[in-house]
């Protein structure tokens, strides 16, 4: 390669770097790449030793490759496999070295510059005789860099099979390779990081799969009921996937199921509580409706499943059957709040619902109620009272303690909007009706100071109380009596009407409330209640025959649920005493049975 002006030697070297680039780039690894560089260097270029070291990802260079053509005594350039030298150390190396175009040449004399930490052998050649011959300590560095511009590694050749440092045409050819080489072993990295991350993403599918399967048979196989809800789009809130528990705990075919929402399936009085759970994460205690008709307690517990990139997907719904508890916890409210002989609301249950009908504040002085009935809401509030006992509505909220009032122009009370939710409409008052008869005397006795002014129609709260109930209990037993009480409250449930309350009050007392009704009315309730009891009634073979006496008082707001009943009270032993019934016995009590 001296005789640089012969055309022939030129056309060899090229064919000689021809093939060894197709090596480079057959190549199938970054470490195959790197070898067939060391090898290309020594075999093409005419050097007896090369090492390639290859930048690391923290920045410092580590020995990658090492080739040389004729394995050393001492061990030759392989010793330096492995070995690391820091970026700053390499940076200053090729610095301090000589610039032959992109290649680097540290002459011997300049060895100083070489750290300690960077890998180094030095052979055993023949010293130099002439200026141009190759010294032992001489190095040749060609640094390689990507396409951005940033260092790939160091490609170190070592003594020329001339003897001599290399010549213009040797440079020319050794800086062409170290280009095709910077190329390929950027290619060989591409290709390695490639197949990492293929190696990665199949981890991840498989991983993907395995966790989508489990998914799958936790979804299908739960013991409870599993959907999954669509939050977007045009089939927002549509049931998307449901597992057979559901289907079975409803009695639908997944088919059908999957046509329709939570928002078909849910009872009317809790379409309101799914509204506000299905907006979020959350759960709710509701009904949805079977196949047969029916409906079926659930609870929904709902879990927002988000994607890292769109927010969320969908809605994960777990339905749990809670039939059985919701059944035993409406059979506790009701034995809490109805007699358990009579099956009748008990003492607490009447005064509750008088809590919920009545306010602490009156109708002001000098307003005129309505005479209309369409005035009053259901009774006590509109609350099915039987199955929601207590102060609560049907989703479990606490009532309004302190209801809206509000009056027309003409100062009727105004019922609650039709479409107002239970418990939180506005409260329409309840006022005492006159009585014309009495000269507006309402209270039968003096006219209350600030009350509101008499209207037609009000809350009646009529007292029943039997007579001869005592000797019924003496004669024949507590069977025979309790017997009796049974049927006195059948009869009188059947004689009131339709949303009336009946109540037993204790022992053998009795009340009826009944809203939205005139004292006439009310009149031609106690006598149809009296009527109802009196008859002879068949115990255990036996003709029994009780009496009763009736008081009517009135329950107005502002008026205490102690003061509605004692008023009411006081009329019933109005009637006794004026019937000449027993009525106090020797230290003054009543003698009639009282229930603690």
């Amino acid at each position: 390669m001296e005789a640089e002006s012969e055309p022939y030697v030129r056309l060899a070297t090229l064919r000689t770097l021809h093939r060894v680039v197709a090596d480079l780039n057959a190549a199938r690894s970054l470490a195959g790449t790197l070898q067939a560089v060391v090898e290309g260097a020594v075999h093409g270029l005419g050097f007896d030793a090369a090492a390639v070291s290859l930048v690391r990802p923290d920045g410092d260079l580590v020995v990658a490759a090492v080739w040389e053509l004729e394995e050393s005594a001492m061990g030759g350039p392989s010793v330096l496999l492995g070995q690391v030298g820091s970026r700053e150390s390499w940076d200053r190396l090729l610095g301090v070295s000589d610039h032959w175009g992109t290649l680097r040449f540290l002459p011997y004399d300049r060895g100083w510059a070489v750290a300690s930490d960077i890998p180094r052998w030095i052979g055993d050649g023949p010293m130099p005789v002439y200026a141009n011959d190759w010294h032992p300590a001489d190095g040749l560095l060609a640094p390689m860099y990507s396409a951005g511009g940033d260092l790939l590694g160091v490609l170190s050749v070592d003594r020329p099979r001339s003897g001599k440092r290399p010549g213009a045409w040797t440079r020319e050819a050794l800086e062409m390779f170290s280009l095709q080489a910077s190329i390929a072993i950027g290619n060989a990295r591409l290709r390695a990081e490639m197949q990492r991350a293929l190696a990665r993403l199949e981890k991840e599918q498989q991983a993907l799969r395995a966790s989508e399967e489990s998914f799958r048979q936790a979804f299908e196989y739960a013991p409870s009921g599993m959907a999954i809800t669509e939050l977007h789009g045009a089939g927002r809130g549509q049931l998307t996937r449901v597992n057979d528990a559901l289907c079975r705990l409803l009695g639908r075919p997944r088919a059908v199921l999957r046509q329709q929402s939570f928002a078909d399936l849910v009872h009317p009085d809790d379409r309101a509580l799914l509204e506000r759970t299905s907006a979020e994460s959350g759960r709710a205690e509701l009904r949805l409706s079977r196949r047969d008709g029916g409906y079926q307690w659930v609870c929904l517990r709902n879990s927002i499943v988000a994607d890292a990139a769109e927010g969320p997907s969908f809605l994960l719904t777990h339905v749990e059957d809670i039939e059985d508890r919701k059944r035993h916890e409406l059979q506790l409210a009701h034995r809490a709040s109805h007699d358990a002989l009579t099956g009748l609301p008990n003492s607490a249950e009447l005064k509750a619902r008088l809590a919920r009908r009545l306010c602490p504040e009156p109708q002001t002085a000098g307003a005129v109620a309505g005479p209309g009935d369409g005035a009053y809401p259901q009774p006590y509030g509109g609350y099915p009272a039987d199955l929601y006992g207590g102060f609560d509505g049907p989703d479990g909220a606490e009532l309004r303690a302190e209801p809206v009032h509000h009056y027309g122009a003409e100062g009727y009370p105004l019922p609650a909007a039709p479409d107002a939710p239970l418990g939180y409409g506005e409260h329409v008052h309840a006022v005492v009706p006159a009585d014309h008869a009495a000269g507006g005397d309402v209270w039968s006795g003096p006219f209350r100071s600030g009350g509101a002014a008499p209207a037609d129609k009000g809350l009646a709260v009529i007292f029943c109380d039997l007579d001869g109930f005592k000797s019924i209990n003496d004669r024949f037993g507590h069977n025979a009596g309790d017997a009796v009480l049974v049927e006195v409250a059948r009869r009188l449930s059947q004689a009131v009407r339709d949303g009336d309350t009946v109540a037993r009050l204790g022992g053998d007392e009795f009340v009826v409330l009944a809203d939205g009704i005139g004292r006439e009315e009310a009149k031609d309730l106690a006598h149809r209640l009296r009527n109802a009891i009196i008859p002879p009634m068949r115990i255990d073979g036996r003709a029994m025959r009780v009496g009763v006496s009736l008081g009517i008082g009135w329950a107005g707001c502002g008026m205490s649920i102690e003061e509605v009943l004692h008023t009411a009270d006081e009329r019933m032993y109005d009637e006794k005493r004026a019937r000449g019934g027993a009525v106090r016995g020797a230290r003054g009590e009543r003698s009639h049975r009282r229930a603690g």
